[in-house]
């Protein structure tokens, strides 16, 4: 596991498969508890570093277009928000 906020982020497994399911690339693996799961294969070491990692070399965590996303979700919500009265900037 590699994900930086991915709470067994260093935890090893051992590698059942990798397939397509639920429309994305996916690595199934045995739990502690020997129950089959799954993960997103970018949250693996098997990924490698996409495009983005490999021209940033570091230097940013956030994509142009995930942050232009949480924007456009923030000025979603602010209207809700004046109306329960929480200052919004």
């Amino acid at each position: 596991m590699t994900h930086p906020f991915h709470p067994l982020r260093g935890v090893e497994f051992m590698l059942v498969t990798r397939k397509w399911n639920w429309g994305e690339d996916r690595v199934m693996y045995f739990d502690s508890r020997a129950r089959l799961r799954s993960m997103l294969i970018s949250w693996t070491n098997l990924a490698g570093d996409d495009l983005f990692s490999q021209i940033s070399a570091g230097r940013s965590w956030f994509r142009t277009d995930d942050l232009l996303k949480l924007a456009a979700l923030l000025e979603d919500l602010r209207p809700a928000l004046q109306r329960r009265g929480r200052r919004v900037k």
